[in-house]
């Protein structure tokens, strides 16, 4: 290690803690600000919540020249920049909906040279009037958060980001580039290191996408709505996210949670602007709001104490799975997550992918990551270890999910499976699930004495097992590509090769019992316990109390500055403040999260609250 990379190193460190009031690096961070500050390019991908922004952040205030952000969301580079700020670090963003006075601000501090980041977004920067402004600025490092846009293999590809890749060249000079993203598979980190690193490959870090403080859980639908609220309602005064496949849902969830007493709110792109700013803005103000929301909502959220996130409806694959619960639990703090679904999202996301403009290839990748998802959904072992093995890593049992915790019953399903595959063969595989199932309880509804279904060999034979059974077995064996529907032909089912493989007796499939009505009461029991167990997580020792007087007057400070509540402290700063109960600015100086502009702008008025609260 030089002279020079061992100072900056120890610079960086002390920042560490004087402006960001953390005394030691998340785990992954160092390495990565260690190789930043050696002048490397540098490909990032680290899970929602590990701390990717320090990674920029702290070497752009170590070292002398600008950094420019580029980020797709205007929400994320509004609350980036607040945090910034009130940390004393000199942050900026160019963008639509800045005010006159806060682009005076911005161009102000550019033209003395004090701005340390500034945030921009692609379509600006494919002006030549940014260009030519930026490279007057003597910009010495582009981190580009979000890289997977780049890459037509990533989740959310945005055509302007290709136009990154030319930045340097023609801003001038050497510029550094660091990209960074929280989900990439192999062929989207190719993609990326082609577009953004032209002239050479960069020094890549792919962190663990283990996120052991959230709680996976997932549970098919019966009646959604009731389902959501329980889950909610285990929640009590908690901020947490449902997401919904469409917009009507996320009004009617909305509804349905605020007639219940739970203070949640919309948030879909068809809301009136005034509307669904105003939304978000009480969302990162006020403690207790659950959103209700389209997946729009979240990418420019960078609060910190989500506490749960629920999916009402299937995500559309592996990747937006991971990325939507990752925005619970940012703070470290244990978060819970729980999914919803059923057969008819099953059939919607593939036929969302057949009906694509997508190309074959697009197709073929769309449908390997959404088999992979239904195959966590349908599960039989540990959620975690199969979620990080589609990521390449291996993982002990976790505890912490709902198969862990509440146990599941595994049974080989072989035969099961040959019944239910046989039913579909001798149907001439032209029929859908619910036909199938009730040849196989042996129920004669119309259609089945209609088609005289009723002589078959396979009417009844399952006749020891439920509907309800069988449906679960059905979306088991569509998980595991045993048999697969038709979506353009009236949802028509087929066996497929593999399929033939466990029919013949090649091979065997094991199934998992599905979760009854009952169990699942069971299993909102155990949410009220995970509630606890969270909230003494957040508080700990603290004083009840005290906190939340400590949250009253955060609240407060945040209306008044028109800020989110995690700009002025975060949940997990309140509980220690409670716990700690500093006497004085030096014992409150060793609080996590506060650094010494935090401390000279809100410490006396915590201090406050703490000696009047006994």
């Amino acid at each position: 290690m030089t002279d020079a990379l061992s100072t900056a190193l120890s610079a960086a460190h002390a920042l560490l803690h004087s402006v960001f009031g953390f005394n030691e690096f998340r785990p992954g961070q160092e390495e990565i600000v260690r190789a930043v500050l050696a002048g490397e390019n540098v490909l990032t991908v680290m899970p929602t919540g590990s701390g990717k922004s320090l990674c920029y952040q702290l070497p752009a205030i170590v070292r002398p020249g600008l950094t420019l952000v580029v980020s797709p969301l205007i929400a994320l580079m509004r609350d980036q920049v607040q945090a910034l700020t009130a940390a004393g670090v000199a942050a900026g963003s160019l963008n639509s909906s800045n005010e006159p006075a806060e682009n005076a601000r911005v161009m102000g501090l550019l033209r003395t040279g004090e701005l340390r980041l500034l945030y921009v977004a692609p379509e600006r920067l494919a002006r030549p009037d940014t260009v030519e402004m930026l490279a007057e600025a003597h910009v010495t490092m582009m981190a580009i958060d979000e890289a997977h846009c780049v890459s037509q293999w990533g989740h959310d590809f945005r055509p302007e980001y290709l136009t990154l890749g030319n930045v340097a060249r023609q801003i001038g000079g050497r510029l550094q580039t660091l990209a960074l993203t929280a989900t990439a598979d192999a062929p989207t980190r190719g993609d990326i290191v082609e577009k953004l690193f032209p002239a050479a490959p960069p020094r890549v870090f792919v962190r663990s996408f283990d996120r052991p403080n959230l709680r996976l859980a997932f549970q098919t639908k019966e009646r959604s709505s009731r389902q959501v609220l329980a889950f909610v309602r285990a929640h009590e005064g908690e901020s947490g996210i449902v997401y919904c496949a469409s917009r009507r849902k996320v009004e009617e969830l909305a509804t349905t949670l605020a007639e219940s007493g739970v203070r949640a709110l919309p948030y879909h792109a068809g809301l009136d602007k005034r509307v669904r700013d105003a939304n978000q803005d009480s969302f990162q103000q006020d403690d207790g709001v659950v959103m209700t929301a389209t997946v729009a909502f979240g990418m420019g959220i960078d609060k910190p104490d989500v506490r749960f996130v629920c999916h009402a409806d299937l995500p559309s694959n592996v990747e937006a799975y991971y990325q939507e619960i990752g925005r619970a639990g940012r703070d470290g703090l244990p978060a819970d997550t729980l999914t919803l679904y059923g057969l008819g999202d099953m059939q919607l996301r593939r036929l969302q992918i057949e009906q694509s403009d997508s190309s074959d290839e697009r197709k073929r990748i769309e449908r390997q990551r959404l088999g992979a998802l239904l195959a966590l959904a349908e599960a039989p072992r540990c959620r975690r270890q199969t979620l990080l093995s589609y990521f390449g890593e291996q993982s002990e049992l976790c505890g912490n999910c709902d198969l862990c915790v509440e146990g599941v019953e595994r049974f080989d399903g072989t035969i099961d499976a040959q019944k239910a595959m046989s039913a579909i063969l001798r149907t001439g595989e032209r029929f859908g699930m619910e036909h199938l199932v009730a040849i196989l309880t042996g129920d004669r509804t119309e259609n089945v004495l209609k088609f005289n279904h009723d002589r078959l060999p396979t009417f009844g034979v399952g006749s020891g097992r439920k509907a309800g059974d069988w449906r679960s077995i059905f979306r088991q064996l569509s998980a595991v590509g045993l048999i697969a529907q038709d979506l353009m032909e009236h949802g028509r089912w087929w066996v497929t090769e593999e399929g033939w493989r466990v029919l013949k007796g090649e091979a065997r499939i094991e199934l998992r019992k599905d979760l009854s009505s009952g169990a699942a009461k069971g299993k909102a029991g155990s949410r009220r316990d995970r509630r606890a167990a969270t909230t003494a997580a957040i508080v700990g020792d603290a004083d009840t109390a005290l906190l939340d007087a400590l949250k009253a007057l955060r609240t407060k400070l945040a209306r008044t500055q028109n800020v989110p509540a995690y700009v002025v402290f975060s949940d997990r700063t309140l509980a220690e403040l409670a716990s700690h109960r500093p006497a004085n600015a030096g014992a409150m100086r060793e609080i996590h999260g506060i650094g010494d502009a935090k401390l000279e702008r809100y410490g006396a008025a915590f201090l406050e609250v703490i000696r009047a609260t006994v």
